[in-house]
C-alpha cells in the first residue's frame, strides 16, 4: 500500500518529547505503513541531532532516528515530478506577493506530487498552497474512530 501520510518534522520529532502529544502518538500508531516522510524532513532531523553536543539525549535521539524512524517510515525523495510542481507553487506565491520557505515549498510538492495529505502543527505555513491537503494531528477534533484508516 503506498503511503497517504506525508509527515512534517514536528511530527516525527513528538514521540521523543518529554510530554508527546497523546493525540499524535495514537494517530502515528494507527496509520502504521501508511506513513512517509519527505527526504526534507529527514535532513531537518539528522541536522538537528547531528548539531547536539555529544552526550545520552544525542545518542537516545540518533537511536530513534536510525533504530525506530529509518527503518519503518520510508523517506521520499524530491523527484523531477515534486520540483515542476514546487516551481509552479513557488512561482504563483511569488506573483501574489507571498514568499514562501523553499523547504516547505518542496514538502508541500511532495505532498501533491505522491497525492498525500501533509501532517504537520504548521498549517500556516501551508495555507497558501492550492489543492494541498493539510491535516493537524495535535488538534483534538481530529481524533475520533472515524478519523483512523480501515
Amino acid at each position: 500500500m503506498n503511503p497517504l501520510y506525508l509527515l512534517d518534522t514536528c511530527i516525527l520529532s513528538e514521540p521523543v518529547k518529554p510530554h508527546p502529544s497523546t493525540s499524535v502518538l495514537e494517530r502515528l500508531e494507527a496509520c502504521g505503513n501508511r506513513l512517509a516522510m519527505p527526504a526534507i524532513v529527514w535532513h531537518e532531523l539528522l541536522y538537528g541531532v547531528q548539531s547536539l553536543p555529544p552526550g545520552k539525549r544525542k545518542q537516545r535521539l540518533n537511536a530513534y532516528l536510525f533504530d525506530v524512524l529509518q527503518p519503518t517510515v520510508p523517506i521520499i525523495a524530491y523527484d523531477n515530478h515534486a520540483a515542476w510542481i514546487h516551481a509552479d507553487i513557488h512561482t504563483r506565491l511569488v506573483e501574489l506577493g507571498r514568499t514562501p520557505s523553499f523547504a516547505d515549498g518542496q514538502i508541500a510538492a511532495i505532498a501533491l506530487a505522491g497525492g498525500m495529505v501533509l501532517v504537520t502543527r504548521n498549517e500556516k505555513d501551508f495555507s497558501d498552497i492550492p489543492l494541498l491537503t493539510v491535516v493537524n494531528w495535535f488538534s483534538e477534533q481530529l481524533v475520533s474512530p472515524a478519523d483512523f484508516p480501515k
